[in-house]
């Protein structure tokens, strides 16, 4: 029994971090503003439609669709500037700096997807620490219980990776 103690412990630590993890992350979109710029961060089928819904609200944001699953601009409901050379979270982030930088922005808002956000916001956080963030999670309503529990774990997972400092992989 003693010989148990300790690898129940770590387990009880980890089911309770990523029970932690998922009611940290963001429910809803955070108050977007007219002059916005919008990265929406692919790698998910949700995450685009959502992002061209709510960007409709929003006529007058610029929008940036980062990552290898950007669409070609005729599947596109309106202009966006489209990064195709990324194809990581952390590269998402380096693409997304460059943009922020060359633009002179302060303020951008986020879109992916609700189990990605945290890990997303983090590492965008640390590429651009003077830069206010807004989230804006596409949620994964629809999806089988099991398929999003396996989705939060990963990603609770790579969080945590990344939080000893492993960026990619």
């Amino acid at each position: 029994m003693k010989n148990l103690i300790f690898p129940l412990l770590l387990l009880s630590l980890f089911v309770f971090g990523g029970m932690l993890f998922k009611l940290s992350a963001p429910r809803s979109c955070d108050m977007i503003l007219p002059n916005d710029s919008i990265f929406v961060l692919t790698g998910d089928q949700r995450r685009i439609p959502f992002a061209m819904k709510t960007v409709n609200e929003y006529p007058n944001t610029d929008l940036y669709i980062i990552g290898a699953g950007a669409p070609s601009p005729s599947d596109l409901t309106r202009h966006a500037t489209i990064e195709t050379s990324s194809k990581s979270t952390y590269q998402n982030a380096l693409a997304i700096k460059n943009i922020v930088t060359e633009k002179k922005l302060n303020r951008i808002v986020i879109i992916t997807t609700e189990d990605h956000l945290p890990r997303a916001k983090f590492l965008i956080k640390q590429e651009l620490p003077n830069t206010y963030i807004v989230t804006c999670p596409a949620t994964l309503r629809g999806m089988p219980v099991t398929k999003r529990l396996e989705r939060w774990t990963i990603e609770y997972i790579k969080y945590i990776v990344t939080l000893f400092g492993i960026k990619e992989g």
